[in-house]
């Protein structure tokens, strides 16, 4: 062996080595409340393996979550019904490895897939005991009203919980398509009750997906907790997700109306989400008068 042929070589090595010890700070609550409180806006990217979760990482991006998106830009599901939890830990593993390998900073969400929380509390917590033995520091459920208990059992025993209001991917049949959430006075009444229990049952963040945007920057300022994470909601929440595929430019179908390529003016996957970190943070993306309701 060569001094130019280290142990680690290998032809299919799509991670960079291991990194310096990185400038920031690992990503943890305190620091995203912190980051709340200084007005700064939080940044969200979903990954799937660890290539990409390490590239979404060097570009700044606070929060990767694994979502269950995975189903229809990864399996070509119709919808995300069909995700399973063996899948969702599987995912939730390789991005954990991808981000341990170049010595990531940031803070790692994982989506508990249709059917694997609503049996019962003890149901949900041991379906976020696998992706939190996978690598999660924070499991994210969907739907208010009878999962605030849910979510309180999860938080009192050491789980961190990110909920989801709006427009709600795993019920979207019962909800009759995807559809902004909210638009009516009984709606928005509705959510803000739901809003506002699952910051009392202690959820620490909250997408809120294909909201209006008014009732989202609302809702964000009534919530000091639990930190609003947007979606087709607007840019008065407390930070911005999107779908990683989306923001690329590689969605196969229709782009939603939320989306910006970022790709198209980058040059780069590292240089798109580098442009979308800055736009969040400086207010451009999302423009309420193009992305937003």
């Amino acid at each position: 062996m060569t001094a130019t042929s280290p142990v680690s070589a290998t032809p299919y090595g799509t991670l960079p080595p291991a990194s310096p010890l990185p400038q920031r700070r690992p990503v943890s609550l305190p620091r995203l409340a912190q980051m709340r409180a200084a007005g700064e806006k939080i940044t969200m990217l979903t990954a799937y393996d660890a290539t990409f979760a390490a590239v979404a990482d060097a570009a700044g991006v606070e929060c990767i979550l694994v979502g269950d998106s995975l189903g229809m830009v990864c399996q070509g599901l119709p919808s995300t019904v069909g995700v399973t939890l063996d899948t969702m830990a599987y995912h939730t593993a390789s991005v954990a490895r991808g981000l341990h390998r170049v010595q990531g900073t940031a803070w790692l969400v994982a989506d508990l897939p249709y059917g694997t929380y609503a049996e019962s509390r003890e149901q949900a917590l041991r379906s976020a005991c696998v992706l939190m033995q996978a690598g999660a520091h924070m499991v994210k459920l969907e739907g208010g009203g009878w999962t605030a208990a849910t979510v309180e059992f999860l938080v009192q025993r050491g789980v961190p919980v990110c909920a989801h209001l709006g427009l709600t991917p795993q019920t979207v049949h019962a909800l009759g398509g995807y559809r902004v959430q909210g638009k009516t006075d009984d709606a928005a009444r509705t959510l803000r009750k739901e809003a506002h229990e699952l910051q009392d049952a202690g959820a620490a963040m909250l997408v809120l997906e294909m909201v209006p945007a008014v009732l989202a920057a609302n809702l964000t300022a009534e919530l000091p907790h639990c930190h609003t994470i947007g979606i087709g909601a607007g840019n008065g929440t407390a930070g911005q997700v999107l779908v990683l595929h989306d923001m690329l430019g590689m969605n196969l179908g229709k782009m939603p109306k939320f989306v910006h390529n970022f790709m198209q003016d980058a040059g780069s996957v590292r240089g798109a989400m580098e442009a979308y970190v800055q736009a969040v943070k400086q207010g451009r993306f999302p423009d309420n008068a193009v992305h937003a309701w």
